[in-house]
């Protein structure tokens, strides 16, 4: 899948931000439910994707039954909420980076070499990723047919990169552990027995236009 490039769009403010990456962004379906038997519920997720000199920009787009979101603290328990998730091979290594957003905006982001080996970025790295979603700072937890949208800006410096490089290892995902009805989807499928984001070996290739 090929990302677009947009110069300084992580200048814009909020909504410009979502209206720009929604209609020139590339879009990624987050639909593979690969644990259906277990959890048949599957909402409607969309990402787009684009990116700058600096940034590489995501926006995501859910509709779902039931969206709960009470983590206020980064680095905090937010896959048990309504959780938008990026994970992105290290460029300059081994290893692979998470970065899960709830509805909310509470961030957890960590570099990690597998599931139980995690370095959480720092308060100063965490500062750096601008994000923004349709509800503000607090808790909510709402029933009914929901819709809302989260959107983040990750500098390819904390990524070890300059720049960005001509091809990334990615996958996205969407999950809601303790929601009414859990799930767990990807965009590039996953053929594991159990739940699990964890799985490099399961990410598809994204690439990047010329400026």
């Amino acid at each position: 899948m090929n990302v677009p490039y947009i110069a300084d769009i992580e200048h814009l403010a909020a909504d410009s931000l979502r209206q720009k990456l929604a209609s020139e962004g590339a879009a990624f379906a987050v639909g593979y439910n690969n644990w259906a038997a277990d959890y048949p519920y599957t909402p409607t997720v969309m990402a787009y994707l684009a990116y700058s000199k600096s940034s590489l920009a995501l926006l995501f787009s859910v509709e779902e039954s039931h969206t709960k979101a009470v983590e206020m603290e980064d680095n905090g328990r937010v896959w048990e909420d309504s959780c938008v998730e990026f994970f992105v091979k290290n460029p300059a290594g081994e290893g692979y980076y998470n970065f899960e957003l709830n509805a909310i905006g509470t961030l957890l982001a960590a570099y990690r070499t597998s599931r139980e080996c995690a370095d959480h970025f720092t308060a100063e790295q965490l500062a750096q990723i601008a994000r923004y979603t349709s509800f503000d700072h607090a808790p909510i937890d709402i029933c009914g047919d929901n819709r809302w949208w989260a959107a983040e800006l990750i500098p390819f410096s904390l990524l070890g990169l300059s720049a960005a490089p001509a091809k990334l290892a990615v996958n996205l995902y969407k999950c809601g552990d303790k929601l009414a009805q859990p799930h767990f989807l990807s965009w590039s499928p996953i053929t594991l027995d159990k739940p699990n984001f964890h799985c490099p070996e399961f990410f598809g290739e994204i690439t990047f236009c010329n400026e």
